[in-house]
């Protein structure tokens, strides 16, 4: 017997179509997947940030982030910079106009589509999303 809810089958495809909404405006910008997600991280913290922190807001991993580090410092378009066992990026010149070029272009979108919504509908969205979040959580916890 199929235990997957007709709410969860609509949940997974969501979030499958969500997924690929954003696989197809980094296309858009000629970006990649990964690059897309360490520039709009960098972008939203000012330019600069741990790669640490790059993995823990993207779901990157190690070695996905490394590679594309790799690539945007090679390419000019970030700075690597080592604070003991720490590992700092940082956009350039370059990468700041190209995340002008790019990101900014995908957060302006997301910004459009909340400020186009009511506020007690952001509100709602925010509070199940935090909610499903926090009950999901607790019951993977229980299991294990």
């Amino acid at each position: 017997k199929n235990i997957v809810s007709q709410e969860l089958k609509r949940y997974n495809y969501l979030l499958s179509e969500i997924d690929a909404a954003y696989h197809e405006a980094s296309v858009k910008t000629g970006l990649s997947d990964s690059v897309s997600m360490i520039l709009y991280t960098l972008y939203e913290n000012d330019g600069e940030c741990l790669i640490k922190d790059v993995r823990n807001c993207s779901g990157m991993t190690k070695q996905t982030a490394g590679s594309a580090v790799k690539k945007l410092e090679n390419d000019g378009i970030i700075l690597l910079l080592s604070e003991g066992r720490t590992k700092r990026i940082k956009l350039t010149e370059k990468g700041k106009t190209l995340a002008d070029n790019t990101v900014k272009k995908i957060v302006e979108a997301e910004n459009d589509v909340f400020s186009s919504w009511e506020k007690e509908d952001v509100e709602s969205y925010f509070r199940l999303t935090a909610k499903y979040l926090e009950d999901f959580k607790k019951r993977i916890t229980e299991k294990q």
